[in-house]
């Protein structure tokens, strides 16, 4: 598009970070030492792929409460030879586990999937089996060219070592400090003599880097066959959890292949189900693209009306037809067709609010960590991870010293539904870890955390690249808004004569500091160079490689 987009707004801001640039690589990830951790491999010779593993591995030490190897996650990789995959090392349900082994709680006014004493909220109960140290080091062993000992140094390096918490981390162990003062293991180390670590305050983490040197000996069969996975069953089973040895033994990641949109000339490639994502912002796109949304202007309340609705079209049809396509079946044709779409539209009232129905048959009868990373041969990773809720499960195992998960919650606990429990059933998600394309050559990758607000948060940064011409910067660090049907929320940068705008056409708006968490993106130019931005909402941190070796040929003398 031509003109600037602040010509054609009614929501203005400042971005708060600045980009960085770089020729050689680019790491972008939501804790500076973890990025730092990438940038080192792609510097010592390693790809994309080398320098996301290291990133990841670094972010369990310095972003416990988002990611952890007894976890899950999704990964959206791109090859130098152009072609794009999915490795889905998501959680899955234990085998002793049954439709209806929770009990709902009886009026939860939060959510149907609430259950009696909390038990897939927190505590061993909450903890499905893990998939992401499997599928972290078979991608390193497919895709990348270091060893598992190599990119695995500085993890272990910050966690013997120690670490500063910062002011992101002293926050989120204040929000979940009432669980995690139930379990002396994690309260011992995030709440010292009951108190949350301040920022600046030393993080050291022995017993982890243990277990993370050991991996780094033995590879994923160190927890899925040997010593590790007898720690995590002894516990589970001392303490009620469901997972047994069988688990770990049995468990697989897939690969899988990405679902495709085309917006404007753009090629949108997103997760495909179980992830939730990929379907719904190619839905969600077909419906947008029948308006003009650069006219309309960024922020403006006709433009947030729209995308409202179009979330609320999507979360209907996401509760109805999302789920493990190995076990429901996902119709990912219809609901990505312009078809759909064009029905979809014709029923939204660009004056009112509605509420929305599925629109495709019923099949029943948010705290996450993102990276970005890109080498100069063409090798981009895009990759989502997480333990579900802050701190996961909200305990620590003693032997492993790591946390696991929680995302027993992510199941709804009523039997016969999309989202129900069943032996062996992978999550369905929301991680969105997305590519743009235009005329063929990729341009943008980015991704964040946030649960249910992470793919209409991509969504909007898509539409700030292509409709409203914004920098990667503003892309990222943009207000954004969301709902899935009932109270809009909007942030606190939306001006008020904006949100009365949309209580008049029937929104119930709510102001709130954040919608989702921290996106970081990389911008690829034509000339080669790379841009890598985060945002705003996390401790989000792009380092850029640029340089190289000395020309061949050059002597030097003495003076």
């Amino acid at each position: 598009m031509t003109g600037n987009w602040r010509d054609r707004t009614a929501t203005a801001f400042d971005c708060l970070k600045r980009p960085a640039s770089g020729s050689r690589g680019m790491v972008v990830s939501n804790h500076p030492l973890a990025s730092a951790a990438g940038a080192e491999m792609l510097a010592a010779g390693g790809n994309a792929v080398d320098a996301a593993i290291a990133t990841l591995f670094a972010l369990t030490v310095v972003e416990p409460m988002m990611v952890g190897i007894i976890g899950g996650g999704m990964a959206h990789i791109r090859s130098s030879d152009g072609s794009h995959r999915f490795i889905d090392g998501q959680s899955t349900v234990p085998l002793s586990v049954r439709p209806d082994t929770y009990r709902s709680k009886p009026g939860s006014a939060h959510d149907v999937f609430d259950t009696v004493g909390d038990e897939n909220l927190a505590g061993p109960k909450a903890v499905a089996t893990p998939g992401s140290l499997k599928a972290w080091c078979e991608t390193l062993r497919r895709f990348g060219t270091m060893s598992l000992a190599d990119v695995m140094q500085p993890a272990i390096k910050h966690a013997s070592r120690g670490f500063a918490a910062t002011p992101y981390l002293h926050e989120c162990i204040v929000d979940g400090s009432r669980e995690m003062l139930k379990d002396k293991a994690i309260s011992a180390l995030y709440l010292p003599n009951g108190k949350p670590l301040n920022a600046g305050d030393r993080v050291v983490q022995a017993e982890y880097a243990e277990t993370l040197t050991y991996i780094s000996r033995h590879g994923e069969a160190a927890l899925y066959h040997g010593p590790l996975g007898d720690i995590l069953v002894d516990y589970m089973t001392a303490n009620g959890g469901f997972i047994a040895r069988k688990d770990l033994t049995s468990y697989k990641t897939v690969e899988r292949f990405p679902v495709r949109a085309d917006y404007r000339g753009w090629e949108i490639l997103g997760p495909p189900p179980p992830a939730a994502s990929g379907v719904h912002i190619a839905q969600m796109l077909n419906i947008l693209e029948g308006y003009d949304i650069a006219a309309l202007g960024f922020g403006t309340a006709e433009t947030i009306h729209l995308l409202a609705e179009v979330l609320k079209i999507a979360f209907a049809d996401r509760a109805a037809a999302s789920g493990d396509p190995d076990f429901i079946n996902v119709p990912v044709e219809r609901l990505t067709s312009k078809d759909y779409a064009n029905e979809r539209r014709r029923a939204i009232d660009c004056t009112r609010a509605q509420r929305w129905g599925a629109g495709v048959q019923q099949l029943e009868g948010a705290h996450t960590t993102h990276m970005t990373a890109a080498d100069a041969m063409g090798n981009v990773v895009a990759t989502t991870q997480t333990i579900n809720n802050l701190f996961g499960a909200k305990f620590l195992i003693p032997g492993l010293g790591a946390v696991p998960n929680n995302y027993m919650n992510l199941y709804d606990p009523r039997p016969g539904h999309a989202l129900s429990l069943a032996p062996g059933k992978r999550v369905t998600t929301s991680m969105s870890p997305v590519m743009a394309l235009r005329h063929g050559k990729l341009v943008y990758a980015l991704g964040l955390p946030g649960g249910k607000r992470i793919f209409p948060s991509a969504l909007q940064a898509l539409i700030n690249l292509i409709d409203h011409g914004m920098s990667l910067q503003e892309a990222v660090e943009a207000p954004r808004i969301w709902t899935e049907g009932n109270a809009l929320e909007v942030e606190l940068a939306v001006p008020d004569g904006v949100r009365e705008r949309l209580r008049s056409m029937g929104h119930e708006v709510v102001a709130v500091p954040t919608v989702a968490g921290g996106m970081n993106a990389i911008q690829f130019h034509d000339d080669g160079l790379l841009t890598g931005a985060a945002c705003w909402r996390a401790d989000g941190t792009p380092i850029g490689l640029a340089g190289g070796l000395a020309r061949t040929g050059v002597r030097f003398g003495l003076a």
